[in-house]
């Protein structure tokens, strides 16, 4: 079968199987497509192929789509100062000098857990050798005793009966009574699992808890660095006027969670700088989200908002899943209550799915505010209305902030995510010609994979933990939304080059890229990934001629 051919049947037998496929980014505003034929159809510069006669035309296209839309953005009334804020420049100095360090500190981290490991390694075998020696002598005594009591059975058959999960205290006595296997086979299960219960527990990383310290290692004690971190925080946010480049700075490196709330509201321009201002800022911006769900929420199933309140209501259930958090009925509502307030106040592009994940990490971020405990289970229903009405609104405003910068992504036909996935394609070609020429000899298009990645910010890439400590770099570096996750987007496709040029067919390239192992990262992997995306930025964001071919 040809390239081309495998290719579609790829799509055909897994456009409802593969987690996240791209059929399933759209919500109920915008028509599945073909991105296979969408991409050849801009190359060739073609128009997509009538529809069958005799059949009713669905939109295939962006630009069919685009036809029968006629809506208009509506930017809001929000403060325009506080907007200006983000325009400000880090030093770049200071980042590039946190960039190399958090580089060479982690070859350096990697080398000594190299040498721990395979020291901890031979300590294991040598265990592993003593309590096998053990068990031989156990059974060896236990056939003894056998044989004095008049019955004889062999040692293998006495270390099968101990180690077997379905004799019950029964004694097999031949290979014909094992219902599975026989007793060799048990004996190999059961030193196998001497071997396993030799070896160190890792720890299970939670999906949301402890997220300002949480690493690979599960060690959440906050070091000395880490406590001078928080007070130079602590003094900083403390004055009467935040300096917000100052804040920025700090925040580059990751926010500790007893002041993220407070930074990232300031940080997207949520909060002004002057600290007398904030509270009637709040509370007006929270009376007026309030008046929204009054105006509005009573027409979700109105005929002409029923589509995308139905879309919604769908989604919310799929969010983050595997968090309890997320499956409550309460947290459930205040998400249909956001996302359909949002849709109806930003008709040009209304609802679409992918969006509901954009409103997780300012949510858990915000109930942080008010619980010391884990979050992962924590049951919302135990705070005061007040304290849930504040995270509602504070996480719909910061949620609406965010996507004003990045509002041409979710428009009809999408084109600030085009313009990105095209940029992703060039750069990677670029910086690593052997992942883009080997993606190129299976026809992997870029837009297979990475749309989604434009789309969510990698949210469903990562673990919730790994985005909110990504989004501390993303609210700290100018344009970080829309222009600096372009090139993390290019250092995690590299981060997986040995793994992508490993697979030898269009299937298995595309299977992996769209369920990447990250389930294990937690801070060192994402600064290090970050630190990678800052190098980037600082060789091509200003060489143009660099940049393109």
């Amino acid at each position: 079968m040809s390239s081309d051919g495998n290719r579609k049947q790829f799509w055909k037998r897994n456009a409802a199987k593969v987690p996240g496929s791209i059929q399933h980014v759209y919500g109920a505003q915008h028509p599945p497509f073909d991105p296979l034929l969408h991409a050849n159809l801009i190359k060739a510069g073609n128009k997509p192929p009538p529809a069958t006669p005799g059949k009713p035309k669905k939109a295939t296209t962006f630009q069919e789509f685009e036809s029968i839309t006629s809506d208009a953005w509506d930017v809001g009334d929000d403060d325009d100062e506080l907007l200006a804020m983000a325009a400000q420049n880090l030093n770049i100095e200071v980042v590039m000098e946190t960039a190399n360090k958090v580089i060479e500190n982690h070859s350096k981290q990697q080398e000594r857990q190299r040498l721990d490991d395979t020291t901890e390694l031979e300590q294991r075998e040598e265990d592993t050798q003593e309590e096998l020696a053990e068990d031989e002598e156990e059974d060896e005594e236990e056939e003894e005793s056998t044989v004095e009591g008049g019955e004889v059975t062999s040692p293998e058959v006495s270390f099968a009966s101990q180690c077997s999960p379905y004799t019950d205290g029964h004694l097999v006595k031949s290979h014909s009574e094992a219902p599975i296997g026989s007793p060799k086979d048990e004996a190999g299960e059961c030193v196998a699992l001497h071997r396993q219960r030799s070896l160190p527990h890792r720890p299970v990383i939670p999906l949301v808890a402890r997220m300002a310290d949480q690493n690979t290692s599960g060690t959440p004690a906050m070091t000395e660095r880490e406590a001078s971190r928080l007070d130079k925080f602590k003094q900083l946010l403390a004055g009467p006027n935040t300096d917000l480049e100052e804040l920025r700075k700090l925040s580059w490196s990751g926010i500790p969670r007893q002041v993220r709330p407070i930074t990232w509201k300031l940080l997207s321009g949520y909060l002004p700088a002057n600290a007398e201002r904030r509270e009637n800022i709040l509370q007006r911006k929270r009376q007026e989200y309030f008046g929204f769900i009054q105006q509005y929420y009573d027409s979700r199933n109105d005929e002409h908002h029923q589509d995308t309140y139905r879309q919604i209501h769908i989604d919310i259930p799929r969010t983050n899943p595997l968090i309890p958090l997320f499956q409550q009925a309460s947290v459930q509502e205040i998400f249909e209550r956001i996302l359909f307030i949002w849709a109806i106040r930003h008709p040009a592009s209304g609802y679409v799915q992918g969006i509901n994940d954009l409103v997780t990490p300012f949510f858990v971020v915000y109930v942080f505010e008010y619980i010391e405990e884990e979050v992962e289970n924590f049951d919302v229903s135990s705070l005061q209305e007040e304290a849930l009405r504040n995270i509602e609104a504070d996480s719909f405003w910061c949620m609406s902030k965010l996507l004003d910068g990045i509002q041409d992504n979710y428009t009809f036909a999408q084109p600030g995510i085009q313009r990105k996935v095209k940029a992703l394609e060039e750069l990677v070609s670029r910086i690593d010609e052997s992942v883009h020429r080997h993606m190129q000899q299976y026809e992997v298009e870029y837009l297979q994979f990475a749309f989604r990645w434009m789309n969510n910010l990698l949210m469903r890439e990562l673990p919730l933990r790994c985005t909110i400590r990504l989004w501390d770099t993303y609210q700290a570096e100018p344009e970080g939304f829309s222009h600096f996750h372009l090139y993390v987007c290019a250092a995690f496709l590299v981060r997986w080059r040995k793994e992508i040029i490993e697979e030898k067919d269009f299937q298995g390239l595309m299977i992996l890229l769209q369920n990447l192992p990250t389930m294990h990262w937690g801070n060192e992997e994402v600064s290090v990934l970050l630190a990678e995306a800052y190098r980037l930025k600082f060789a091509f964001a200003d060489a143009p001629n660099h940049y393109k071919r």
